[in-house]
């Protein structure tokens, strides 16, 4: 039987146009992330599947990739469940191992810790336009600040990274959970029952606010806290003003909602408008979740109209790092959509700025091997003075060759044939 030559479904072989953004992408990233004090770090594709399925990875938990225990460790005999033979997993994002990095290494680590992380994750999601099961996350992430300066310094760096690449009229919606949460108790919600009424709020930009009220009156809520609740999000659809609306909040919730925190999402909200370079919205959207339950406080997205969903996000997450070593350290990050960012550079035609002429050098097969080195030589001091120079043999089917070239970038031709 002969093998598959298809990727697996859900992966992707990336072909060379695009492997050009999307070095030059991450070179954007890492060169402005850098400038504002954020050091590469890098972890295991794989960790122990106990911290993978510590009940804080929402929905993705149930995406793992499982990896089987290997050799003598393999019982398949003796299993009665899964775990029995299962003890590493792929991660399904960076931050799960960026909070195990950091307390297996915080002592040799600053306070507080500017990470960033660039590198491929795995989930047995459903494929989709701009969602894969392997794919690349791009995270920054504050480690050990307790203040707002944390999620002004995130926004400002993640919106300046995606006005560096070309991207300006996109907003980052801004919600907290300790808000959603008394929105809920005002409602007259128990606790209990929160990460279940989330889960449906989450779903109100596809299924609109009677669809949200008719799901919360099947998982058997009452009519008068679903009225009450959702009465919240339609007082709220003309106050996206970040202050307009916590304001709102506030004088509304009374008792259920503490000032400062309302006061905590104005100042950030102030500091970003005041300093922004990307040309951005800051909105508050009380309607945005987030699906990780690890989200503690501020949490935060990127809406792009081009892509029509979520390009990134993030959050505080200050009781993560607690569940490695018993002691909670002040967290948060934001991830920007790295494939969603080249999958809409790619659609709108991008090219490169600034980048090398690109030129083909073809050698006649029959070119004396004397000659040859020539050819290198003249290849090498163009390559000095800046040019991308590729020398191949010269095909039969020239035309054809050239064809193929130009659509890699190459722009000119050299030729070289034996006239003696």
């Amino acid at each position: 039987m002969a093998l598959s030559k298809k990727p697996v479904n859900g992966m992707k072989d990336i072909l060379p146009r695009e492997m050009e953004i999307r070095d030059y992408v991450t070179n954007v990233i890492k060169s402005t992330y850098r400038r504002f004090g954020f050091t590469p770090v890098e972890t295991p594709c794989m960790e122990n599947i106990a911290n993978l399925s510590n009940k804080q990875g929402g929905e993705n938990e149930k995406l793992i990739f499982k990896v089987l225990k290997r050799g003598e460790k393999l019982h398949l005999d003796t299993a009665k469940e899964e775990m029995d033979v299962v003890d590493f997993g792929m991660r399904y994002d960076l931050t799960v191992p960026l909070c195990r990095f950091y307390s297996n290494n915080a002592n040799d680590l600053p306070s507080p810790f500017k990470a960033l992380q660039i590198g491929n994750v795995w989930r047995a999601d459903r494929p989709q336009r701009g969602r894969y099961r392997q794919f690349t996350q791009c995270d920054i992430d504050i480690l050990g600040e307790p203040s707002n300066m944390a999620e002004i310094e995130l926004i400002l760096a993640t919106t300046t990274t995606l006005g560096q690449l070309g991207f300006k009229g996109f907003e980052i919606r801004i919600n907290e959970r300790r808000i959603l949460k008394a929105m809920a108790a005002y409602a007259g919600f128990e606790e209990k029952d929160y990460d279940s009424i989330f889960i449906t709020l989450d779903k109100m930009d596809k299924i609109g606010v009677e669809g949200v009220a008719a799901e919360l009156k099947e998982e058997g809520f009452s009519e008068a806290s679903i009225q009450k609740y959702l009465g919240l999000f339609d007082a709220l659809e003309d106050k996206k003003d970040v202050a307009v609306g916590v304001d709102y909040l506030v004088s509304t919730l009374g008792e259920f909602l503490d000032e400062e925190i309302a006061q905590n999402l104005k100042e950030i909200a102030l500091a970003v408008n005041t300093t922004k370079e990307a040309e951005f919205e800051l909105v508050f959207d009380p309607t945005l979740v987030r699906g990780m339950s690890y989200y503690t406080g501020t949490i935060f997205e990127i809406a792009i109209p081009e892509f029509g969903g979520s390009c990134g996000g993030g959050g505080r997450y200050d009781e993560m790092i607690g569940k490695f070593t018993g002691q909670n350290v002040p967290a948060c990050g934001f991830s920007i959509g790295f494939e969603r960012i080249i999958l809409l550079l790619m659609e709108q035609g991008f090219e490169i700025p600034e980048s090398p002429k690109k030129v083909a050098y073809l050698v006649e097969k029959k070119y004396p091997a004397e000659k040859l080195a020539q050819v290198m030589q003249q290849a090498k001091e163009a390559r000095n003075n800046g040019q991308q120079v590729l020398v191949v043999r010269m095909n039969k089917n020239k035309k054809f060759q050239k064809e193929q070239l130009q659509k890699e970038g190459y722009d000119e031709f050299v030729e070289f044939f034996n006239r003696d």
